[in-house]
């Protein structure tokens, strides 16, 4: 369950975001000053954290600055008043935030941009140099495959493509996502994905027939779940 840190000092929006996030299945820890989600925010690990941009104690950018300033890379979406200048959007973005809304903000609007910057989040998150997953591990920075503990030998291209599921994990991507992201600006069909993950699978997958992490979804393209 993705946990989500709110920061805002007016209790009947910091309540209403909090109501409409908990219906979505998020976790919801609540600050009420700058401090005091300053301290939360740097104490324990959140998937996002909502931050009011005018807070008692220590405003929103101080927030935002000192929480970068530590390293923690934590998605924050701002929350900005419709009178807030421009230039205070900016420099809430120039301090390390990775979105804004304007309040006041609809449920669906504000759970479709989380949704966003979580999407992006774990999207960038594999760019490590290794991932596992079941009895599977991947080296990106020498190109290894093993399974059980043993190489597997992957074409270039179908290592580009089980790079390219999993660096968009639980996410569902078109054939014509695949091409762009493994076929770089070559021109092909969207239906020669279709052959390399038979051969991918036959590869990584305990059972080819009834995968567990190389999904199909119907009339759209595959997902990666692990």
């Amino acid at each position: 369950m993705d946990k989500i840190l709110i920061i805002e000092d007016d209790k009947a929006v910091l309540m209403g975001l909090r109501e409409d996030l908990e219906f979505e299945g998020y976790q919801v820890s609540c600050a009420s000053d700058g401090k005091e989600g300053l301290k939360l925010a740097l104490k324990d690990d959140f998937q996002i954290i909502i931050l009011d941009l005018i807070l008692p104690s220590l405003s929103g950018l101080e927030v935002c600055k000192k929480i970068r300033e530590t390293g923690n890379k934590t998605p924050v979406l701002m929350l900005t008043a419709a009178k807030t200048e421009e230039m205070d959007k900016v420099t809430g973005l120039e301090m390390g935030a990775d979105d804004y809304v304007i309040k006041p903000v609809g449920s669906r609007e504000l759970v479709a941009r989380i949704k966003a910057i979580l999407r992006r989040s774990e999207s960038a998150s594999p760019d490590m140099a290794f991932f596992k997953f079941g009895d599977v591990s991947v080296d990106f920075a020498s190109h290894k495959v093993k399974k059980s503990g043993k190489p597997i030998h992957l074409t270039a291209l179908e290592f580009k493509i089980l790079k390219c599921l999993i660096e968009n994990k639980g996410r569902v991507l078109s054939r014509d996502d695949i091409l762009r992201c493994a076929w770089d600006d070559a021109v092909v069909s969207p239906k020669t994905i279709d052959p390399h993950i038979v051969h991918l699978r036959k590869k990584i997958e305990t059972n080819p027939e009834s995968p567990e992490y190389i999904i199909s979804v119907r009339s759209v393209g595959y997902k990666f779940e692990g």
